[in-house]
């Protein structure tokens, strides 16, 4: 078996979606005219409005910080130094140019997720790329073949990755035994997870505010320490990046490491974001100012945590040549030059935040993916969440690298469904930006199902038509 997966993983990982991944990002960015340089300002004003009231949804603060809460993990800690010890200090500029283009895949699909979403028999806001498949493109066996992936890599086997990483750091940090750490992690994610998507939603506004908002006064307390060094930490990222600086790995190997990395942190294109996208109720009422919002989430999570590690990283002087410092210890590494014995404990605690909310976020699409496939009942979920607490206990004391690579095989072929969707359905996401933006310039933007008949029979007429209104 294991031939089988790493042969696919080759193809996919190695071909389809480095390749496919960069290629939508930068169709997007062209057909979209720049969505994410020219209208940053607006992802900022869609976030901070004030939510409407409409019970079936979260707000857009929620929606951004459940997106972050999956976004944000160990690859934002350790994924950065891995990059830095494959490509070099190069590795970083090219995260920074998946990040750019990233963005406005983002904007594409959750704008598509925002679109075609539902409601569910509780009343609650559903959606994500199998509903805009078979919606938008009639072709359910594809919906239904992404969501079992879904619900096989980010429902169940990411989740005990991400356990076993913070079972890793508590005992090298503290000495806490594996087995305890993970019922522990189970026992809390089980409180978070067991009140649903609201519940979710609930927690990962306050905690990813909170790891987000330390982890960055951490950096900038290292950036302002060494100030003076830092114009020349950022020439030598640009520099390595196109060749006028020797760099392990060299041009390619920056190149090739970076846009990996950054493509597996940001999540841009996967199909993941989109799921919790969906279930955001936007202000304004049009689908665009979801997909603004989730554009914002791939800014934040490449552009400002994955640049404050490298940026950390690099100012320590720990990477020398010969050095095989890389992952989470080159991090915590770094961190105790900077500030002692303490780094380590630092990072040891940002892991446990980074992970533990990825796994609540995990949680969250794949929930999203058992609605669609009609085991969204009591029974469906009740089994979902059992098998998503008994992965985190199982996953923070085994090894979990022959399952994680079915799960990178599973996430690469649902990454492939869903870059095929939403490049067919890129007439809609520019119709939708042009009727945005059109009536940003005039006023508040109000999606008008009208102006849409070609949608009729595919979108929900009682969320987009006309008399639409919230439920309270």
């Amino acid at each position: 078996m294991d031939p089988i997966i790493d042969f696919l993983n080759g193809i996919l990982w190695n071909y389809v979606l480095v390749y496919g991944l960069l290629a939508v990002g930068v169709y997007f960015t062209l057909r979209l005219g720049f969505v994410q340089l020219r209208h940053f300002p607006e992802m900022v004003r869609a976030v901070l409005k004030a939510p409407q009231n409409d019970r079936g949804g979260i707000t857009p603060f929620q929606a951004l910080c459940t997106s972050l809460a999956s976004r944000v993990g160990t690859g934002n800690l350790a994924g950065v130094a891995v990059a830095l010890y494959l490509g070099g200090p190069g590795a970083i500029f090219w995260m920074w140019m998946v990040a750019l283009v990233g963005m406005a895949t983002a904007f594409a699909e959750s704008s598509l997720a925002q679109l075609y979403k539902v409601r569910d028999a509780g009343g609650q806001f559903r959606g994500g790329p199998a509903f805009y498949i078979a919606r938008g493109l009639k072709a359910r066996w594809a919906a239904v073949l992404f969501s079992i992936c879904l619900v096989l890599a980010f429902g169940l086997v990411f989740n005990a990755v991400q356990a076993n990483s913070i079972a890793d750091a508590m005992q090298g940090a503290f000495g806490l035994p594996k087995l305890g750490v993970g019922i522990a992690l189970a026992a809390l994610a089980g409180v978070v997870i067991f009140g649903g998507i609201r519940q979710i939603a609930r927690v990962a506004q306050v905690v990813v505010p909170f790891m987000a908002l330390a982890y960055l006064l951490v950096a900038l307390y290292v950036v302002v320490a060494n100030i003076t060094e830092v114009p020349a930490v950022l020439a030598l990222i640009v520099k390595s990046a196109l060749g006028l600086e020797q760099a392990a790995g060299g041009v390619a190997g920056a190149m090739l490491n970076g846009i990996k990395r950054g493509l597996f942190s940001n999540e841009a294109g996967m199909g993941s974001a989109p799921n919790i996208a969906a279930v955001a109720t936007p202000n304004p009422h049009h689908p665009c100012s979801q997909g603004l919002v989730q554009a914002l989430g791939v800014f934040i999570d490449t552009l400002l945590i994955c640049t404050a590690t490298a940026i950390m990283i690099l100012l320590s002087g720990v990477m020398t040549p010969g050095s095989e410092l890389t992952g989470t210890p080159l991090t915590q590494e770094a961190l105790s030059v900077h500030m002692g014995e303490w780094g380590r404990y630092f990072v040891a605690l940002a892991i446990l935040f980074f992970a533990f909310t990825s796994i609540i976020g995990n949680y969250s699409y794949a929930e999203n993916a058992m609605v669609y496939m009609k085991a969204g009942g009591p029974a469906g979920l009740t089994a979902l969440r059992a098998g998503t607490l008994l992965m985190v206990v199982w996953g923070a004391y085994e090894s979990v690298a022959t399952v994680f690579n079915a799960a990178d095989a599973a996430m690469g072929l649902m990454a492939t469904v869903n870059l095929v969707a939403i490049c067919l359905l890129s007439g809609v996401v520019a119709k939708l930006a042009r009727d945005y933006f059109a009536q940003r310039r005039q006023g508040v933007p109000r999606f008008d199902s009208g102006q849409y008949p070609e949608l009729h029979g595919e979108i929900d007429l009682e969320i987009w038509g006309p008399d639409a209104k919230p439920r309270v």
